[in-house]
């Protein structure tokens, strides 16, 4: 959830927001916790935009998850 907190602060902060997102890449430490994380992001991306979704070896800072967006401001 602190991820989808995060891309709120920096889609505010370019006066833009989540209703005007177009893509999402996200990033999962664990593809098993896809259906917990997926939980929470269509809480915030109720537009649904376009998206991808991977498993990677490592994120920064031990996080679990991290998402990447392109928005139009």
């Amino acid at each position: 959830e602190q991820s989808c907190k995060n891309v709120e602060a920096i889609l505010e902060a370019a006066e833009s927001g989540y209703d005007k997102v177009i893509k999402t890449t996200c990033f999962l430490d664990n593809m098993n916790d896809f259906a917990a994380f997926n939980a929470v992001y269509g809480e915030y991306f109720t537009n649904k935009p376009a998206r991808s979704c991977v498993e990677v070896a490592k994120l920064p800072k031990g996080v679990l998850a991290e998402v990447e967006v392109i928005a139009e401001l």
